[in-house]
């Protein structure tokens, strides 16, 4: 993983956009945070917490039911685009991800 300089973010090549498969959710370790890339079947990319507020499930491995995943541990529900709770657990947070030259980029402040 490499940083790259913004205007007030910085951005971090996580790898190529083939290492998280359509459908499916990977971890990467960024600064010290755990944090969860989506890649949905429409083809677009989120990044949320990858560990469930619930009692710490890996939010990687759950399912992605349309926009939504999953906790394997209990199938708590967030929404991927804004980490909000659907089942009444506290929100996770997110990060701004882009796809550059197929290369996955999420940015930090």
């Amino acid at each position: 993983m490499t940083a790259v300089m913004g205007s007030d973010a910085v951005g971090h090549r996580l790898g190529p956009l083939t290492q998280v498969p359509m459908g499916e959710g990977r971890a990467f370790g960024v600064d010290g945070t755990q944090v969860a890339v989506f890649h949905l079947r429409t083809g677009a990319v989120h990044a949320v917490s990858a560990v469930c507020p619930h009692k710490g499930g890996p939010l990687a491995d759950g399912q992605i039911d349309g926009s939504v995943v999953l906790c394997p541990l209990h199938l708590n529900a967030w929404e991927l685009a804004t980490g909000c709770s659907r089942s009444g657990q506290p929100d996770l947070q997110t990060w701004r991800v882009e796809i550059e030259n197929d290369e996955i980029v999420l940015y930090t402040h």
